[in-house]
C-alpha cells in the first residue's frame, strides 16, 4: 500500500508494524505482534513521524492492513475522526494538552478499529507531563493506541520506556533520500542527490534544500561564514550573521503557515477579512498569537540548530581529508575550500572545533543566550577558518 512509500530505507522497522497492523485486522491478540503502546525511535529526519502515521493509517483502515485511500487521505489532512495527534509546535509539549489527548483516548473509535494518539517528539515532555501520560498508558481503554515518537528511549522516563513497544529506525542511505525526492517530489536527480548528502540523509532538510533556492543559498552562506573567519571582530559578526540567517530561515518556515492559520481563524468566526474583530472574540485571535509567537521561537531554535549541524558536516570532511580517510564527504561542491582548510590547520585544531561546536548546541540547548553561545564557539574557530582564508 501507498502509505509505506514516504516511510525511506526501514524495512525493518515497516515490518514489525506491518504484522502488528495485519494480527489487529484479523482479530489477533498476539502481545509479540500488537500492543496498545509503541515508541518510535531514530535519528532526526530519519522517518519517525512518517511511520507513525503510516501505521495509524495501517490501524485505522477498514478490514486489512492493505487499507484504503479514503483513510489515508484523511490521516494525511489530519482529519479523521479516530485520529489524535500532538505535534511539535512548540518549544516543550504541555501539560495540557497531554492531558487534553488523555481526555480524548477514553473515547471509543467511532469509524474504525482503533483510536490513535501520535504524540510527535515526546521528549519534548517534562517530568510532569509524562506523569500525566503514564496513567494513560498504565490502564488504556481497549481499542486505543498510543504511538510515540523520540530521538531515542533515553529520551523518555524509564516508567514509559517500560509500557512501550520500541521500534527503532536507522539513518536512512542518502541515495534511497534522493531517490524519494525525485520519485515523490519531481526533483531533478542531480539536485535530488546533492540535497540528500549535504542533509545527511535527514528527509524533511533533503526536501527543503532540494525544493527552495533561498535554503540552499542560506545554507552556502552559513559555511562560507565560518571558513572567512580571521579575527575576534570577525568572530563577532559571524555570530551576528548566524543569528539573522536563523531567524530568515524560521521565517521562511512559520510565515506563510502563520497567515493561512490566521485567515482560517478568522473566517471560523465569521470575520470578513480586513474586517474589525468584535471585542467578544478577540481573546481567541490572542490565543493563536502566543501560540504562533511559541512556534516562532522553535523555528528560531531549529534554525541555530541546523546551522550547528552545517558547521559539523563541514569540520567532519576537513578532518577526513587531514586523516586521508576514504568515506564520502558531505560538501563536494565547496571541495576545494575544504582542501585548503585541511592543509591550514592540524586535525587536533579540527577536533577542537568540533567539540566546541557541541558544547554550543548543549548551551543553546539550556537556554543559555544564542548570541553568547555562536560567539563563543566562533572565536574558537578563528584557527580553522582564519588559516583556510589566509594561505599566509
Amino acid at each position: 500500500m501507498s502509505y509505506w512509500n514516504d516511510v525511506v530505507g526501514q524495512a525493518e522497522a515497516i515490518a514489525v508494524v506491518e504484522a502488528a497492523a495485519a494480527a489487529s485486522a484479523v482479530g489477533g491478540s498476539d502481545d509479540s505482534s500488537m500492543t496498545h503502546s509503541w515508541l518510535i525511535t531514530g535519528p532526526p529526519g530519519s522517518g519517525r513521524s512518517n511511520l507513525a502515521f503510516a501505521f495509524a493509517t495501517a490501524l485505522m483502515s477498514p478490514g486489512t492492513p492493505d487499507g484504503d485511500e479514503a483513510t489515508q487521505r484523511q490521516v494525511d489532512a489530519r482529519t479523521h475522526p479516530d485520529l489524535s495527534v500532538i505535534s511539535t509546535e512548540k518549544v516543550i509539549i504541555t501539560i495540557e494538552e497531554v492531558r487534553a489527548l488523555v481526555t480524548t483516548s477514553q473515547f471509543s473509535p467511532s469509524v474504525s478499529r482503533y483510536r490513535v494518539l501520535i504524540i510527535e517528539d515526546a521528549d519534548r515532555m517534562t517530568e510532569r507531563t509524562s506523569n500525566v501520560l503514564l496513567k494513560a498508558l498504565e490502564e488504556p481503554p481497549p481499542r486505543t493506541v498510543w504511538i510515540l515518537c523520540a530521538p531515542s528511549e533515553a529520551d523518555l522516563i524509564p516508567t514509559i520506556r517500560s509500557r512501550v513497544r520500541s521500534v527503532r529506525l536507522r539513518v536512512p542511505a542518502v541515495a534511497e533520500v534522493a531517490a524519494l525526492l525525485t520519485k515523490r517530489d519531481g526533483v531533478d536527480p542531480a539536485v535530488a542527490a546533492r540535497a540528500a548528502l549535504e542533509a545527511q540523509s535527514h528527509i524533511g532538510m533533503a526536501h527543503r534544500l532540494a525544493t527552495n533556492a533561498e535554503a540552499r543559498e542560506r545554507r552556502d552562506r552559513t559555511l562560507g561564514i565560518a571558513l572567512g573567519l580571521g579575527s575576534v571582530s570577525a568572530a563577532v559578526i559571524a555570530a551576528a550573521s548566524y543569528l539573522e540567517l536563523a531567524k530568515a530561515d524560521a521565517a521562511a518556515i512559520t510565515e506563510e503557515r502563520n497567515a493561512q492559520e490566521r485567515e482560517g481563524a478568522l473566517r471560523s468566526l465569521g470575520v470578513e477579512p480586513g474586517g474589525t474583530v468584535p471585542p467578544a472574540l478577540r481573546a481567541q485571535l490572542r490565543a493563536l498569537d502566543e501560540d504562533q509567537k511559541r512556534r516562532a521561537t522553535r523555528s528560531l531554535r531549529d534554525g541555530i540548530d541546523r546551522i550547528m549541524v552545517d558547521l559539523l558536516s563541514l569540520y567532519r570532511d576537513i578532518l577526513l581529508l587531514q586523516l586521508g580517510a576514504t568515506t564520502e564527504l558531505v560538501n563536494v561542491a565547496i571541495l576545494d575550500a575544504i582542501v585548503a582548510a585541511s592543509q591550514s590547520c592540524s586535525p587536533a585544531e579540527t577536533l577542537a572545533m568540533m567539540d566546541v561546536i557541541a558544547i554550543a548546541r548543549r548551551r543553546i540547548a539550556s537556554n543559555v543566550a544564542p548570541a553568547l553561545a555562536l560567539e563563543a564557539m566562533l572565536v574558537v574557530g578563528i584557527r580553522v577558518g582564519g588559516a583556510a582564508s589566509d594561505p599566509n
